[in-house]
């Protein structure tokens, strides 16, 4: 196991839930490289809509893995939560100056943050009181171009090292698919939603399966909203809190007290 050591460069921990192969992740640890100190814990396979879960009912196991010699990586055999938890746990022995979550295949805005087990383990580091930002590319191909996202990427990174993120919260951050970025804007999450439906298929022995299908609806019409700033070509970044309490509401619950 590694203990953290003391350095003058940043102990940056970078995760995902595609897995530690996936394309996204691969670019984000070559990007955090060049200002800090990369420790890679990843999913040993796909966990993509895997939320904050954790794994309680099956053993956990994690082993060292030689991708890159510049880095230090392990393979996990849970969630994206869970690579967080061991991480601080069992491998680190303590907590990284950031945590970097990503780069996702797909998009994580709206009420897509609520699947997503790349922004769950953003959460979890906000739980653990760190510096957490998810990243994620409207492009669900493997050979998503992250390349025109750079620059912002090592920005928002560098900023947060620098100022850190409000208590109690991680960032969410998306990116567009354009070649060239208009910019970054700070953003709410949109009120929209996904219309589900599922997809019936009949299976070689003539049994029904399901496949999950529906289509995403936007009806905010806000201009300050993650989709509206995707929509015209810029990133988004939409700051995350994991206290679901509605406070909004408490006053006009009042009555159900006894």
């Amino acid at each position: 196991m590694m203990k953290k050591k003391e350095t003058k460069r940043p102990v940056i921990l970078v995760t995902n839930d595609d897995g530690i192969m996936a394309p996204g992740i691969r670019h984000l640890i070559k990007l955090m490289r060049t200002i800090g100190d990369v420790v890679v814990v990843a999913p040993d396979k796909p966990q993509s809509g895997m939320g904050h879960a954790i794994t309680i009912s099956t053993p956990l196991r994690f082993e060292k893995v030689v991708i890159d010699h510049e880095d230090i990586e392990y393979s996990c055999s849970g969630t994206p939560v869970d690579c967080v938890k061991i991480a601080v746990s069992k491998i680190l022995f303590g907590k990284p100056d950031l945590l970097v979550s990503g780069i996702n295949h797909g998009s994580n805005a709206s009420i897509n943050v609520i699947y997503s087990g790349t922004m769950s383990a953003a959460v979890e580091g906000a739980i653990e009181n760190i510096p957490s930002i998810g990243f994620s590319i409207l492009d669900y191909r493997f050979d998503a171009d992250f390349h025109p996202a750079d620059e912002h990427i090592l920005s928002i990174a560098r900023k947060v090292l620098l100022k850190g993120v409000p208590e109690k919260t991680c960032l969410n951050v998306n990116i567009p698919i354009e070649k060239k970025i208009k910019g970054v804007k700070i953003c709410r999450q949109a009120h929209a939603y996904w219309a589900d439906d599922y997809e019936m298929r009949e299976d070689p022995h003539h049994k029904n399966y399901y496949w999950l299908t529906g289509e995403f609806i936007d009806d905010d019409k806000g201009k300050d909203t993650d989709q509206w700033a995707l929509n015209k070509g810029y990133i988004s970044i939409v700051p995350v809190q994991y206290d679901f309490t509605a406070h909004h509401a408490i006053t006009n619950l009042k009555h159900l007290e006894e």
